[in-house]
């Protein structure tokens, strides 16, 4: 068995309390806190069957490394997603719905990376994939900022993405980078089909290799004296963009 982790805050806690409340260990709660949201999730914990435990605001802080907690905190069982980025292929080649991967290059911020976790969680996406090497991995600070989404949307560290990306090409799966020079909107591709949405961090965005990888690239367009948008928001623009497509 892996050994527990730590979530805290009420969306994140409050997400494995309804998908899997039997990995959860123990959870923590702050007595100090006594308001309705407080009230309504002690309830829902004891209806979980899950072991509460009173501890002051500053044990909550240490236990989850931030004091942004909210009054609570978990210790929880990993929960089994796919192993391998192989294995939710060959499962989404089984099923009718065509894969929307997203791919983020760069991406080091946690609150970055739980946001474009939300995003992908909300838009419906199979999963996200992100280099060993130049990505942040999740934390609890991305659980927080993901609201639950961390456990719901399988996250996929590589050794290479390029060749990463080559692989999902062999696998059908039309690879769509975006960047501000590209000559095409996001607006005038079809992303109908298997599809993996790639986006670097703000700033440097895609490096080169993955960048010349891809199949296609398009830009977002922006209308503002602003020349980019957060990578969480540009996450959200191409996936629910994808979205409205395939509805």
């Amino acid at each position: 068995m892996s050994s527990p982790k730590v979530l805290f805050g009420f969306h994140a806690v409050g997400v494995r309390l309804k998908t899997a409340p039997d990995s959860i260990i123990e959870i923590y709660i702050d007595p100090n806190r006594r308001d309705a949201r407080m009230r309504q999730f002690i309830e829902r914990a004891k209806e979980a069957g899950a072991r509460l435990i009173e501890a002051d605001g500053l044990r909550i802080a240490k236990l989850a490394g931030s004091h942004g907690h909210q009054g609570v905190a978990a210790r929880v069982q990993p929960v089994a997603q796919a192993r391998s980025l192989d294995d939710l292929l060959d499962q989404l080649e089984q099923g009718t719905e065509a894969p929307l991967l997203l791919v983020l290059d760069g991406v080091t911020d946690p609150h970055n990376l739980g946001a474009c976790l939300r995003v992908a969680d909300g838009a419906g996406a199979h999963a996200v994939i992100a280099p060993k090497d130049h990505a942040c991995g999740i934390n609890a600070t991305v659980a927080k900022v993901a609201s639950g989404a961390a456990e719901t949307v399988p996250y996929f560290m590589v050794t290479n993405l390029a060749r990463t990306l080559n692989e999902l090409k062999e696998r059908h799966i039309w690879v769509i980078g975006t960047s501000d020079d590209a000559p095409k909107t996001l607006y005038q591709v079809d992303l109908r089909g298997p599809v993996a949405l790639v986006l670097g961090a703000e700033g440097p965005g895609m490096r080169q290799l993955t960048r010349k990888t891809c199949d296609e690239l398009v830009s977002i367009p922006m209308r503002g004296a602003v020349e980019s948008l957060n990578v969480s928001v540009a996450s959200a623009v191409c996936l629910y963009e994808a979205l409205r497509q395939r509805s």
